[in-house]
């Protein structure tokens, strides 16, 4: 019997779509015995791009973000699937993906690996907060100004005092701001574009010590650890249990990726009807910004046993089982599931998805991606755990990625 591993976070809506993408598989395909193992997130990293991870055959699929793409796919631990497409291609490639999670996945060479999971970053908030006559009319009287999502992170601040009452145990927002390396780097990234900077110039140099830079890091600390608006324990947060706070009923509104909305609005979540998404604030009036950090699935370059993982991949890649993984609980990553009837009747948040999918923007899938998300995640380790001012945490990280000689030019 051939066995293919795959490995995959540790999240229960990931393994949930994964194993019933798998069920049936081993349906039509008894003969293959398919392992999925589920790690934290380090390990997974180390699955893909440590020594002995899919170059050296251990995994024969991974599931990963696309962050360690450039990495990947330049250290060779991701198998080239130009072959393997042209000899049997995937149903509806290209076509049937959105180009704005296919085309940032192509290279010189073609695709080392395809979508999996979507959900850009956006302004999720409790509609049945927001629209309440009695919420509405205090906040008024209280800010001179109607109840309504945030367009500035100003009124963003504002409105999150404004539903914050720990003795009832409510918080106007929340963050994931548990240093992992991942969650730290895209909500300072946010921070810095939706006020109209950048984290890297046009030659692919850090530039972490700019004016706008120290005002996105200012705000960022300053929200967190702000007890008049702020869930307290955001700091030990990551994106996974940002999301499971979220779903309890205890939060306003978040910035966070759209899976998590899909989830609360599930048929069988608390907060079902209630959660709508707007765009995120922005440092001024007209200002905004969204990222696109996504999961995609790739055959590990040291499988023995490439064959059976791409017949899994291409399985996996089917527009059935890409409903399934929807309804399972992950995001699907077709045009055809976004629009399909029944995945809007039980989510009709997924309307917004092509639109929220299209404007988003990636980082650049290089080699130095991992070495700027450590950085940033010690910038943030040091703005939350201290007194110390922005700006020479920031010098220190600059002069950090300067040493490094990083370059954020994707190859």
């Amino acid at each position: 019997m051939k066995k293919i591993r795959i490995a995959i976070r540790s999240f229960a809506d990931f393994q949930s779509a994964l194993e019933a993408q798998i069920a049936a598989y081993r349906e039509l395909h008894p003969e293959v015995e398919v392992e999925i193992v589920a790690v934290g997130l380090h390990d997974l990293e180390a699955a893909v791009l440590g020594q002995d991870g899919l170059r050296e055959g251990p995994w024969d699929l991974a599931i990963f973000p696309t962050d360690w793409i450039g990495a990947a796919v330049n250290a060779k631990r991701l198998e080239p699937l130009a072959a393997w497409m042209e000899a049997s291609p995937l149903p509806e490639w290209p076509d049937g993906w959105p180009a704005s999670l296919r085309e940032p996945l192509r290279r010189d060479d073609g695709f080392h690996c395809i979508p999996w999971h979507d959900g850009p970053e956006c302004l999720i908030y409790r509609s049945d907060l927001f629209e309440d006559e009695t919420e509405r009319s205090a906040f008024a009287e209280r800010f001179g100004r109607e109840l309504a999502p945030p367009t500035t992170w100003a009124e963003f601040q504002e409105t999150a005092r404004f539903f914050t009452r720990p003795s009832y145990g409510k918080y106007g927002t929340l963050f994931a701001a548990f240093p992992d390396g991942h969650n730290t780097l895209y909500d300072l990234v946010l921070q810095v574009w939706s006020r109209g900077g950048e984290l890297y110039d046009a030659d692919g140099r850090p530039a972490l010590d700019t004016p706008v830079v120290v005002e996105a890091l200012d705000y960022y600390r300053g929200i967190i650890l702000d007890a008049t608006a702020c869930y307290p324990r955001s700091i030990r947060l990551d994106s996974v249990q940002s999301g499971d706070v979220f779903l309890s009923g205890k939060i306003a509104m978040m910035v966070n990726w759209f899976g998590f909305a899909a989830r609360a609005n599930r048929p069988d979540s608390p907060l079902k009807g209630k959660i709508r998404l707007a765009s995120i604030p922005g440092g001024a009036p007209g200002q905004t910004a969204s990222l696109s950090n996504y999961w995609v699935i790739g055959i590990g370059s040291g499988s023995s046993q490439k064959n059976a993982a791409y017949e899994v991949l291409r399985h996996i890649a089917s527009a059935p089982m890409d409903k399934l993984t929807t309804l399972s609980g992950a995001v699907g990553v077709r045009l055809s599931t976004w629009s399909d009837p029944e995945v809007l009747r039980e989510i009709p948040l997924y309307k917004d998805l092509g639109r929220l999918s299209a404007t988003a923007r990636t980082l650049p899938f290089c080699d130095d991606l991992p070495k700027l998300a450590e950085i940033v995640n010690q910038v943030t380790i040091e703005a939350l755990g201290g007194g110390e001012p922005s700006e020479p945490i920031l010098k220190r990280a600059q002069a950090r990625a300067v040493e490094l000689e990083l370059s954020l030019i994707q190859a």
